[in-house]
């Protein structure tokens, strides 16, 4: 195990990120983990958790053109970097690793 670890929301972004590729700034991450986890996310908590991200070295951004649908502004799209990829993987395995090791009978009694 590496000398990081994910939160379980650093990882949900990371791994939220990673499903947009190069479509993922802040609108379309809280859109898509909110679809797919049916949980609702502030815009301040996932900037927050970008900002500690990007600091971390696991995500870049870059700032897109201005568009006139959003008045001028200009969107922020994230990337996952190498060391990003590394800790998610890492992250994954870990989690496979627990998965693995749950008696096959305790599984079956949750349903």
């Amino acid at each position: 195990m590496g000398k990081h670890q994910l939160g379980e929301f650093e990882e949900v972004v990371m791994l939220t990120v990673a499903i947009l590729t190069d479509d993922a700034y802040g609108f379309a991450i809280i859109e898509e983990m909110e679809q797919r986890l049916n949980r609702k996310v502030s815009i301040g908590a996932l900037q927050t958790v970008l900002r500690r991200l990007e600091k971390k070295g696991y995500l870049s951004s870059e700032m897109g053109e201005a568009t006139a649908v959003r008045g001028g502004k200009r969107k922020r799209f994230f990337h996952l970097t190498s060391a990003g990829k590394n800790i998610l993987q890492e992250t994954k395995e870990q989690r496979l690793g627990l998965w693995n090791a749950v008696p096959e009978f305790v599984v079956k009694f949750s349903h």
